[in-house]
């Protein structure tokens, strides 16, 4: 069995668009015929020259390999180029590849490839989302609204969730940690309140920022939070600074996650020792794939943390994640779109299952999705903008921050 060929999707799901502007699925065949999908979740550059990473990458490192060699696969890509050091571009085209290699080895043995990681842990797998708008009812002002904020919350409630995941906590630029403004730390406060008298004990609070904030800046806001009891803090300083984690931590009795913007062990690895979180985020799509996922969970047991797979991309990493969810012991949470999000199930031809608050494990081989590719070529993304985009305006300390969730449309002034 050997790999051969590669096609490469680069879709647009539908306004409102959550799971960003475009998603990229590799397509490998190999040269018996059987198929394997895969997703990258890597948005540093623009889709065109990511396709060429892809395609480098490919070319280089795997084109005529047998699937079964990820390790050595993994090895290659890591060390091309003399440098044996976190890539998010590199190991992003990689990894979105290396999930297609598991989909194939699940194929060829008619098992799922939670079955080819060390068997199924999990029979479900607890589930949270975000806090989105009603469809038709999306407007800039719902994320700045702890009313609306708290409706979505019940809304989602009554659909099963026990979690949901909210960041009102102000703007997210290019300039790095800032101070929040008083204006935002008291508007996290009102959602936390709002949300929390809305939901009662029923479900968790998940509070979310974007790498926003100085270490004394993520510790006075984090204080604020603390009467309402987040389930975590997410990701309150820049992910360049791995070692600020563990001040952070020590000064907020709230649990600090993070990870969606790191990849491979080695910075998992660094968070893990410094003992500033005990919540990690892999977005496998990014990571360098399933098996480097494994292997964070893995070393993430030795420090008694706990994995919570990120999703803010397509269905194939959302399926990367089931598997991967079902095989690991130390299982906190896995993000989904609201209950898959009707173009997510659309593109797979609803063949994830939701239930109830959780996720159900396919039990079809490979990653057992149906991927539909009509869909995904009737959906071509024709933008110029980046999966995710930072705003460059600074922080304002004198008029209310504004700023839409998910991929917004515009960057408003400040």
């Amino acid at each position: 069995m050997k790999l051969q060929d590669l096609e490469i999707f680069v879709v647009a799901p539908p306004a409102p668009g959550w799971g960003g502007r475009y998603w990229i699925f590799p397509k490998l065949t190999t040269a018996c015929g059987i198929v394997g999908y895969g997703e990258c979740y890597a948005s540093t550059v623009g889709p065109k020259a990511m396709k060429a990473v892809i395609e480098d990458v490919f070319e280089r490192h795997m084109q005529g390999e047998n699937p079964e060699n990820i390790e050595l696969m993994f090895r290659r890509a890591y060390s091309a180029g003399f440098t044996q050091r976190p890539d998010p571009t590199v190991m992003g085209a990689f990894a979105g590849l290396e999930i297609a290699c598991w989909d194939i080895l699940g194929k060829a043995r008619n098992r799922p490839v939670w079955a080819l990681l060390g068997g199924r842990m999990n029979d479900r797998i607890r589930s949270y989302t975000y806090l989105y708008p009603e469809p038709g009812k999306e407007s800039a002002q719902f994320w700045v609204d702890p009313d609306a904020a708290a409706e979505a919350a019940l809304r989602f409630v009554g659909m099963g969730f026990t979690a949901v995941k909210f960041d009102p906590a102000g703007p997210y630029t290019i300039r790095g940690g800032h101070e929040p403004a008083m204006s935002d730390i008291a508007r996290s406060v009102a959602f936390c309140k709002a949300i929390r008298e809305a939901v009662g004990d029923r479900a968790d609070l998940l509070f979310g920022t974007h790498g926003q904030f100085t270490t004394p800046g993520a510790i006075r806001l984090g204080r604020e939070l603390e009467p309402y009891n987040p389930l975590w803090y997410e990701e309150p300083i820049p992910p360049d600074n791995l070692l600020e984690f563990a001040e952070v931590a020590k000064s907020v009795r709230i649990p600090l996650a993070t990870g969606e913007r790191l990849t491979t062990k080695a910075e998992f690895g660094t968070l893990l020792r410094a003992g500033g979180v005990k919540i990690l985020q892999p977005a496998l799509g990014r990571v360098g794939g399933i098996w480097e996922a494994k292997k964070i969970a893995a070393m993430a047991e030795i420090f008694n943390a706990e994995m919570a797979p990120h999703l803010y991309a397509g269905p194939v990493e959302w399926a990367a994640n089931v598997h991967f969810a079902a095989s690991i012991p130390n299982l906190l949470i896995a993000e989904t779109i609201e209950t898959g999000g009707a173009f997510h199930q659309k593109l797979i031809r609803n063949s994830i299952t939701w239930e109830d608050g959780y996720i159900l494990p396919p039990d079809g081989p490979g990653l057992g999705i149906d991927f539909d590719e009509d869909v995904a070529r009737a959906h071509p993304y024709t933008g110029t903008g980046l999966h995710l985009q930072m705003q460059e305006a600074p922080c304002s300390y004198s008029r209310p921050n504004l700023f839409e969730g998910g991929a917004p449309a515009t960057v408003p002034p400040q």
